[in-house]
């Protein structure tokens, strides 16, 4: 692992949250705090492992061969220096900008919302009452939010609320497929798919679903969403869900939907679309996507130039306690 890397974690480590972890630790292992402290450190010299990694794998638990199998925050970091040219980030960054090359895949009317387009915004408002409005540049669904022309004043109120918030992007309700609806309707339940394109190849070399929970609109796991692998070939999802509380579910707690076995429909299709939408920016080689299912098939929701890896490896998803980066070097070859 790079010096320059660790000594930026260094310099912006937020220590009452990993001495907090380390209490943590000590007291679900016995092992002394300054035992957990080294460790911890070793762990970020040898696998580039944070904190959080050492406490979300739970590395205090596992040989330095296991440990090795694992995709840290540090070598994600260092895949995606080595994979994506930093010149062609904007086009995930910005949403506008991702939109209007991935337009094809996207299943769905939008506009962007700019200076000079006012009218054409207040046209695209009065044909679709009901919408999404999103920031440009935000992620993880901040300052995303679903509106209805019905709850404001007139039309005029409405469209100077999305420029008052400095929404760049306004689009049309998705409806979902009415099968990936059954897990939980109130959100639409979006799969992440990882992709490294290597020599002309695409590599899928993680696929998993995000389900929403409480009724809320989002299923985000930051956002008591939940998560599980998938089948990469099958799309079946492979284990019980789990959600950032670490609670469990074989079946949803709202709709009574088993989740470990449910078949995700349109599967193949949608990994013949990432293939393509892979090689639309080839300077882009290393992509997270997150796919909704329409009525009518996969659609893109967005592409993650910087794809989380936290919920790839989580222990109760591996059982062999081996982890995913093996796979990931793999595709690199």
């Amino acid at each position: 692992m790079k010096i320059s890397y660790l000594m930026k974690r260094v310099l912006k480590m937020n220590y009452k949250q990993m001495f907090d972890k380390i209490h943590s630790i000590h007291k679900k292992t016995g092992k002394s705090r300054l035992a957990i402290f080294n460790d911890m450190r070793e762990c970020a010299v040898k696998y580039g492992a944070g904190y959080m990694d050492y406490d979300l794998y739970e590395m205090y638990n596992l040989t330095d061969e296991q440990r090795d199998t694992y995709l840290t925050r540090g070598r994600n970091n260092q895949l995606m220096i080595d994979l994506d040219d930093k010149d062609y980030w904007h086009f995930f960054d910005n949403k506008e900008e991702f939109y209007q090359v991935y337009d094809a895949y996207l299943g769905r009317s939008w506009k962007h919302l700019k200076e000079d387009n006012r009218q054409e915004i207040m046209d695209w408002v009065a044909l679709h009452p009901d919408f999404i409005a999103k920031p440009s540049n935000e992620s993880c669904g901040h300052g995303v939010e679903k509106l209805h022309l019905r709850d404001f004043s007139s039309l005029e109120a409405c469209v100077d609320y999305l420029y008052h918030q400095q929404k760049g992007v306004v689009e049309e309700i998705l409806v979902q497929d009415e099968r990936v609806a059954s897990l939980h309707p109130d959100s639409i339940n979006t799969i992440r798919v990882v992709s490294i394109l290597n020599k002309g190849k695409v590599h899928i070399v993680y696929t998993g679903i995000r389900i929403g929970n409480y009724h809320k609109s989002v299923d985000n796991f930051n956002n008591d969403g939940m998560t599980s692998p998938v089948d990469e070939k099958t799309g079946i999802i492979l284990h019980a869900a789990i959600d950032k509380k670490k609670n469990l579910y074989e079946v949803h707690p709202i709709t009574g939907v088993a989740i470990k076995g449910f078949q995700i429909p349109y599967w193949q299709e949608m990994l013949s679309m990432i293939d393509e939408c892979a090689r639309i920016i080839p300077q882009m080689a290393y992509v997270g996507w997150d796919v909704a299912m329409s009525e009518h098939g996969p659609v893109l929701i967005e592409g993650n130039n910087f794809p989380g890896h936290d919920l790839y490896q989580l222990p109760v998803h591996t059982p062999d306690r081996i982890g995913m980066y093996p796979k990931f070097k793999k595709a690199m070859e």
